[in-house]
């Protein structure tokens, strides 16, 4: 009896179509005059491998397997090929130097396999981490929740070293602007390394890992920062850009020698959370009548108030595309320029090139601007340039440090401006923060607590005794914590805001050197409302919740001076 063995048959078919394949690869090599190659027993150099993209080497049927200096092989199944012209002519305008190799379609699938070595991220040149719109819809899809991070880097931490440092970070970067985290905090500790994101202002675990996986990570964010490897001991800024879907997504480095290491925090400008209307900032309907009637003027000074990472200049560019029209002149100085706005003149500040805030509007002041947004006045010069703009027919939005919207004029004295000149240029003084969002999956409504009915109280009489309403006094919000979240209790989150506006009281105080407590005291009867008052407003109608704007502003100020010691 005969037993048919169906398996070695095939086995045998296909070593026989190999053999067939690489002899007609051979023998074409022989036609074209270029040498043959067998790419399943020689090493791919993934460097080489990442000059052609995936789809391109498919398509154009090659593959690049090695790379010294700009001399670069090349194996093709057929160097006519219109695909594969294109794709050696490309390597030629960047300055490469291409030799061909006759391969099979086999021999190159081989080296095709190797793409799925390589990392989501790839870098192109210095400075930029470039990932496709392939590769970044595959991460994100993935990426929904801080869990999601953390197990797909805990996942690729057990892969190869040699693969496995470009997709940690591609995933961190990835797992960072899913979540819409502002900041990634890589911080080392004695025996490993922990991941944090600032999510909404707050910063949040990811991970911990080991520091075999921290130290090349960090020289891979040094290298694309374009910062120094062998500087260990003192502090580094640097920066690369992240490519989405055509869209740059800037990323500042900074570095600091710590006593376990150097930490890194990578903080992310994604035009995308700074795209924010006016409408939709939780700007209060008075307030937001008194800010349009305001930047509808032809002239004067605008200023936003606050700490970092306030959200003053997401409020400058909403002022921005409020007042752009086509026969409106807008020229902007920033550092950096977050967010693209079409049809506006926008300048960064290079302070190595000499081209500072004060420079800047000296020369934008030639350009003839009807609008001017200064990013920050940060001293004296630029003050002065900024208040002379604002005196001679220009509307100039900018922003300062300070505490409150009355702390705005003592410091505008402190940077040597004549205390007579600032109301004259100062339209209105805002003051903002940002408080998160409760979750509206997982909030749960709670009876006010009663060690605060008394502070609420308070400033609930103040609400009413400045004409606005107040929807009810009796429940606020807790935070609990979902998946959809992130378990923190929170998504998202919205501005409190106050102002003060130049009227005859405020001016008169302002021009005798008064204070931020007189100051605030002479716009009492401008019936707007306070950070502390605004946020109650938002705390009541189930906006956020009690800690969270404890977290954001002292609620005691609201109090009289005797019982602001006494807040539980």
């Amino acid at each position: 009896m005969v037993y048919f063995n169906e398996d070695k048959e095939k086995k045998q078919v296909a070593t026989l179509r190999q053999a067939e394949e690489e002899g007609l690869a051979q023998m074409l090599a022989h036609k074209y005059g270029i040498t043959y190659i067998d790419l399943a027993g020689v090493p791919i150099n993934t460097d080489a491998l990442r000059l052609i993209t995936e789809k391109d080497a498919r398509e154009g049927s090659c593959a690049a397997f090695k790379i010294v200096g700009k001399k670069i092989a090349v194996a093709v199944l057929s160097p006519n090929k219109p695909e594969t012209v294109k794709i050696i002519s490309e390597l030629k305008e960047k300055d490469y130097e291409p030799t061909l190799y006759m391969a099979s379609n086999q021999s190159l699938e081989k080296a095709w396999e190797r793409y799925k070595d390589l990392s989501f991220a790839t870098e192109t040149k210095a400075g930029t981490l470039d990932i496709s719109n392939e590769q970044i819809e595959e991460i994100l899809s993935h990426l929904h929740s801080i869990t999601d991070i953390t197990k797909q880097i805990s996942d690729t931490a057990s892969e190869q070293k040699v693969y496995r440092t470009s997709k940690i970070l591609s995933i961190i970067v990835a797992g960072a602007i899913s979540t819409k985290a502002s900041d990634i905090h890589l911080e080392p500790e004695e025996e490993f390394a922990r991941l944090r994101f600032r999510l909404d202002g707050v910063l949040v675990n990811v991970i911990t890992f080991d520091k075999e996986t921290y130290t090349p990570l960090l020289s891979r964010i040094k290298l694309l920062s374009n910062l120094k490897l062998n500087i260990k001991e003192n502090a580094q800024d640097g920066r690369f850009s992240v490519k989405i879907f055509n869209n740059d997504i800037e990323i500042r480095t900074s570095i600091l020698p710590g006593a376990y290491g150097e930490s890194v925090v990578l903080r992310l400008l994604n035009p995308e959370s700074i795209a924010v209307s006016l409408d939709d900032m939780g700007i209060p309907e008075k307030l937001m009548r008194l800010f349009e009637n305001e930047i509808s003027k032809p002239n004067g000074m605008i200023l936003t108030t606050g700490p970092t990472g306030s959200g003053k200049t997401t409020t400058l560019y909403a002022f921005l595309k409020k007042v752009h029209k086509p026969e409106v002149k807008i020229i902007t100085i920033e550092d950096p320029i977050e967010y693209h706005l079409p049809g506006i003149v926008q300048t960064q500040v290079e302070n190595e090139k000499g081209y500072t805030f004060a420079s800047g509007l000296r020369s934008t002041l030639r350009q003839d601007p009807d609008v001017i947004m200064v990013g920050e006045i940060r001293d004296a010069e630029t003050a002065d340039i900024a208040i002379q703009a604002a005196l001679t027919g220009h509307l100039v939005f900018s922003t300062l440090h300070t505490n409150d919207a009355a702390g705005a004029f003592p410091r505008l004295t402190d940077l040597g401006i004549n205390p007579k000149l600032i109301p004259s240029a100062v339209n209105v003084a805002i003051a903002q923060r940002l408080i998160r969002r409760v979750c509206n999956r997982c909030a749960k409504r709670i009876p006010i607590p009663e060690n605060k009915r008394h502070l609420i109280d308070v400033i609930v009489g103040k609400i009413q005794k400045k004409g606005e309403n107040v929807l009810q006094t009796a429940e606020m919000f807790q935070a609990i914590g979902c998946p959809d979240c992130n378990n923190t209790g929170y998504k998202g989150r919205v501005g409190i805001f106050e102002a003060i506006i130049i009227d005859k009281a405020i001016q008169d105080a302002v021009e005798i050197g008064a204070g931020d407590k007189e100051i605030a005291l002479a716009a009492e009867p401008q019936n707007i409302l306070t950070l502390q008052e605004d946020g109650i407003q938002k705390i009541l109608g189930g906006l956020s919740t009690l800690d969270e704007l404890e977290r954001v502003v002292d609620l005691s100020l609201a109090l009289p001076t005797e019982e602001q010691h006494k807040i539980a």
